[in-house]
């Protein structure tokens, strides 16, 4: 027999104390990093560092343009909704009126019998542009805001008297107020910042049996995420002037009767004027510029730019109180000590003549000091091989220096600096400021380079000779060089002749080189010479050209002149006219070939307006002249156009960026500062009847639109 087979067992034990074995714990995985971590040489991991906090600073840099963005799509989402809703209520209210037309229809019509009746559409956007009909003055409603204490968030709920019911109902929540110093402005997102204020839509119920007009709610325009006030300018109709009473705000508050001398006209221009202001003190007060869309401020200068450009129109429009605040700033807070870099064109122009044009209305030596204060710092520019001065000054280290780019200035700039230092000298019986300016004067008279008395847009700071040769423009860069040849002659008593010959020979270039007519209205416009090539453009800087030539053929030169100026400002009134906007564009192109039926093309990187005051210049240079109320007509018609697509509900106007879209001009967000100091001075000039009010042969205005004295002649 055999034994029993043994069986041998094997004993095996395992453990869990081997931190090896991988069991995909959160515990394991970040041991394992660590020490994957801790393998890398020392070099490595600075690396890495160093990576990931450039991803960071990174993030945070690019987090401001992407909110902006992010809130800009919100935006939009709102503004869809917002015009998906007024549509709404205008269709419920023409169903109300329908019914309310025709009992058995239950409210019921076609688009066909809609615009059969007339009824007009609220959210149409083109202005109501008046007639030029006599007496038009004594019938033309006055553009006033609606009472500051209504202007507020509302429910809005229009009530249909056919159904009974409510027509529509829509509540809307306040925006919160964006402001902050200039370092912050780049972050504030221009598309989210809808105005705090709105206002109730118009309702416009039709007139039956001489029944008197009820009064609405103002609509609004959204321009992506701005609300902008649409209704300021448009007219009556001729069935509400009838038997009017006299003029009232909306909702029945009265309006006192206009003072003698005073037109209703010009007191519609000292509201706009009042409105403007109250958005520059209340969000931009004593910085250069307003920012209305998002009630915020921008810094060119630092200097309070708006301000004191507008100091003599608030004296002119009779402002006592808004002049006395603006005169306190001037008095304890402008100060030219500051470290800051200002070009000398615009600091002449603005800031040293609008000191020098309220001392001479005022007589109120605190100006003159300030004016004394800074043109001695504006004189370092002058410190030149050519004595062609340099475009930048500063005037805190009493430096100048040409542009990083170019050691050229342009000959608009230093030719149009003459009539404010001039006076200067004058003023302070020191010749060191008009033997400057004179110089410069003298040196371009009988310099090379000219064509037919037309000028190239830049001279160089160190040789003194013209560059950029065979261009001409009565534009931008050469514009005010043809206006101050003829203003000096006129400030200076008529006793410079050679001031007189270039600007004689000048005119004469320009019918020679620059006249064209159009198609199909022939209108005459001056376009521009690039080497011996003939350009249909016609920046609207030159609309300052007829004014010229109105005030130069009052002072005794030929008649001729009178009538290329009537010629040119009726193109300058087309170039607001035949735009759907009824404003301007910065510059046109003319057709020399029948295109169309208009005689003006816009480029789209023309389409802004800048609420430039050109064309109203000259309509009130004509209009002193001739007496003529067609010009006064086509100027309120201007006035209502920057009135409807300009202006901002809580306070200013704003530059737009698209003149040919009524329904979206997408305002830019800037009111300039010469829209005080230039644009609504002249309107309100224009209206006056007044005409020693400011007489052109006592005053001569700079190219800012500030008067000085014309000199006596002893």
């Amino acid at each position: 027999m055999y034994p029993p087979m043994r069986k041998d067992f094997i004993s095996l034990t395992l453990t869990e104390q081997d931190s090896r074995n991988y069991n995909n714990s959160k515990n394991w995985r970040r041991q394992s990093c660590w020490r994957k971590w801790k393998q890398l040489s020392r070099l490595q991991r600075s690396l890495i560092l160093f990576l990931l906090a450039v991803l960071v600073v990174c993030g945070i840099a690019t987090y401001p343009s992407l909110a902006e963005r992010w809130g800009g799509l919100h935006a939009d989402l709102q503004i869809q909704r917002t015009w998906s809703i007024q549509s709404t209520y205008i269709r419920s209210n023409r169903v109300c009126q329908s019914a309310a037309e025709n009992p058995g229809s239950e409210g019921l019509a076609s688009a066909s019998e809609v615009q059969a009746r007339n009824v007009v559409d609220p959210l149409d956007p083109r202005p109501v542009v008046p007639g030029i009909i006599p007496d038009l003055d004594s019938k033309m409603a006055l553009v006033l805001p609606e009472p500051s204490h209504l202007v507020s968030p509302v429910t809005l709920v229009p009530w249909c008297p056919s159904t009974g019911h409510p027509s529509f109902q829509k509540q809307r929540k306040p925006f919160p107020n964006k402001r902050g110093p200039p370092g912050l402005q780049h972050r504030v997102q221009k598309r989210g910042n809808i105005s705090e204020s709105e206002v109730k839509e118009r309702e416009g119920p039709a007139l039956k049996g001489g029944a008197e007009e009820e009064e609405g709610e103002k609509p609004l325009v959204s321009w992506r995420g701005a609300m902008i006030e649409a209704d300021q300018a448009t007219e009556p109709q001729p069935s509400a002037k009838e038997n009017e009473a006299p003029l009232s705000l909306d909702r029945g508050v009265q309006v006192p009767p206009a003072p003698g001398g005073v037109s209703e006209r010009q007191e519609a221009v000292v509201e706009a004027f009042r409105h403007a202001w109250k958005g520059y003190k209340e969000f931009a007060w004593g910085h250069d510029e307003l920012k209305p869309i998002s009630k915020s401020y921008g810094e060119w200068f630092g200097l309070g730019l708006t301000l004191i450009d507008a100091l003599d129109t608030m004296w002119i429009l009779g402002l006592k109180e808004e002049f006395k605040e603006a005169k306190q700033w001037v008095s304890t807070e402008l100060s030219f000590t500051k470290n800051v870099d200002v070009n000398l064109f615009e600091s002449t122009i603005r800031i040293l003549g609008g000191l020098l044009s309220t001392y001479h209305l005022t007589q109120d030596s605190l100006f003159l000091d300030k004016a004394k204060d800074i043109g001695a710092r504006l004189m370092p520019a002058f410190n030149t091989p050519s004595k062609i001065p340099y475009s930048d000054v500063n005037i805190g280290r009493g430096s100048a220096h040409p542009p990083r780019w170019t050691s050229d200035s342009t000959v608009a700039e230093v030719t149009s600096i003459q009539l404010e230092f001039r006076e200067l000298s004058r003023l302070t019986q020191d010749d060191w400021y008009q033997k400057a300016v004179d110089s410069v004067m003298k040196h371009v008279h009988k310099l090379e380079g000219k064509h037919d008395g037309l000028v190239p847009m830049f001279i160089n700071t160190n040789s003194g000779q013209f560059t950029h040769l065979g261009v001409y423009t009565l534009g931008a860069r050469a514009d005010s060089y043809y206006e101050y040849l003829l203003k000096q002659w006129i400030q200076g008593g008529k006793k410079e002749t050679e001031l007189l010959e270039d600007y004689l020979q000048a005119v004469e270039g320009v019918k020679k080189n620059l006249l064209r007519k159009s198609e199909p209205r022939k209108l005459t416009f001056v376009g521009e010479l690039s080497h011996n090539h003939f350009s249909p453009k016609m920046d609207h800087l030159v609309c300052f050209l007829p004014g010229t030539l109105a005030l130069g053929a009052h002072n005794g030169l030929p008649a001729e002149h009178m009538e290329l100026a009537q010629q040119l400002v009726e193109t300058c009134y087309q170039m607001y006219a035949q735009i759907e906007t009824g404003l301007s564009p910065e510059i046109v192109q003319f057709n020399l070939m029948p295109r169309n039926g208009n005689d003006v093309e816009v480029k789209p990187a023309d389409r802004h307006n800048l609420l430039r005051p050109e064309t109203v210049e000259s309509l009130f240079y004509l209009y002193r002249f001739t007496r003529d109320k067609k010009y006064q007509d086509w100027g309120w018609e201007i006035f209502q156009s920057f009135n409807k697509y300009t202006r901002v509900p809580t306070g200013g106007f704003s530059s737009i960026s698209n003149v040919r879209n009524p329904e979206s001009p997408d305002p830019r967000d800037k009111m300039e500062s010469f829209f005080l100091g230039e644009t609504l001075k002249y309107f309100y000039l224009l209206f006056s009847d007044d005409f020693d009010l400011i007489s052109l042969d006592k005053y001569v205005f700079n190219t800012e639109a500030h008067p000085l004295p014309i000199w006596p002649s002893s």
